[in-house]
């Protein structure tokens, strides 16, 4: 296959032999010219001059066919567009019809695929859509009952428990809290608490933490939040006037967390709210231990 180099030159032999030929005509003009004004013992010299000039114009001509010829087939087989097509040469646009037939099949397809992409994208934007008609309150948060059956310290962070905590599920579920200041080791095994099941998992100092502890917060006190006695795991929290119909899993870029984070307070009574209303298990309050009048983070 011809290089773009070489299509290149021969494109420029072409368009430098057309630039001679006019050169020559003119060459001949000048002699006609001159061969009137001249006498007749001139004139022999100037008709042979002229049968050279011509016999040279036409050796050109020939050689100008030849280069248009070499350069039409190295822009053919290149895919390029015909520079100039030699003289004898039917064929020749026969092959760039057939092979321009299957590009216009691929045009085809191209737009039926293009065609194709925006209903695609049409449902997306309907789920999208479907999503953010749902309203940011708590019960896009799944909140059910845990029990932790055990706690250890984090091997590569002081401040870290790593808990195995039972949600009612097939295997129990790894859990990373920042507890260790504010409650003893000996406290955090085998205790019931309430858990947020739909956070994205996400590693901390190397151990994937896959839900979170919620606990009545203070600067210098922290409190896990208790169900009601009797509770199981994987029992629904429940809060009247919002429906329960949690997100599979929080997106992050959402933030509806943290839009909801402001709301979830304890009360004067030692009771988990949002909004001002009870959080409860099969009828009765979640509590806090001692904290009144805080955030539940």
């Amino acid at each position: 296959m011809a290089s773009a180099e070489a299509i290149a030159k021969l494109e420029t032999k072409a368009v430098a032999a057309e630039k001679l030929i006019q050169l020559l005509r003119q060459q001949i003009s000048q002699v006609k010219a001159a061969q009137a004004g001249q006498g007749s013992g001139a004139g022999a010299a100037f008709s042979q001059e002229i049968v050279k000039l011509r016999e040279e114009n036409s050796q050109l001509k020939s050689d100008v066919e030849t280069w248009k010829a070499k350069l039409s087939a190295a822009e053919v087989t290149n895919g390029k567009n015909v520079f100039c097509a030699p003289a004898k040469s039917d064929e020749k646009p026969k092959e760039v019809k057939e092979e321009a037939a299957p590009t216009a099949a691929t045009e085809g397809k191209e737009k039926k695929v293009k065609a194709d992409k925006p209903e695609k994208a049409a449902k997306e934007k309907k789920e999208v859509k479907k999503e953010d008609d749902t309203p940011v309150d708590i019960g896009r948060l799944d909140l059910r009952v845990g029990h932790i059956r055990k706690a250890s310290k984090h091997p590569d962070a002081d401040s870290l428990y790593v808990e195995e905590i039972d949600l009612g599920e097939e295997k129990p579920r790894t859990v990373i809290s920042g507890l260790v200041k504010f409650i003893p080791e000996e406290e955090m095994q085998d205790r019931m608490a309430i858990i947020l099941c739909n956070l994205k998992p996400s590693k901390m100092r190397g151990i994937m933490s896959e839900a979170m502890v919620m606990c009545a917060s203070t600067p210098e006190k922290v409190e896990i939040m208790a169900p009601p006695a009797g509770s199981k795991p994987g029992d629904l929290v429940q809060v009247d006037g919002y429906s329960r119909n949690p997100d599979a899993q929080l997106n992050p870029k959402k933030k509806i967390f943290e839009a909801c984070a402001p709301d979830l307070k304890v009360n004067d009574t030692k009771q988990a709210t949002y909004k001002g209303v009870l959080w409860t298990v099969n009828g009765q309050p979640v509590t806090s231990q001692t904290l009144v009048g805080v955030q539940i983070k």
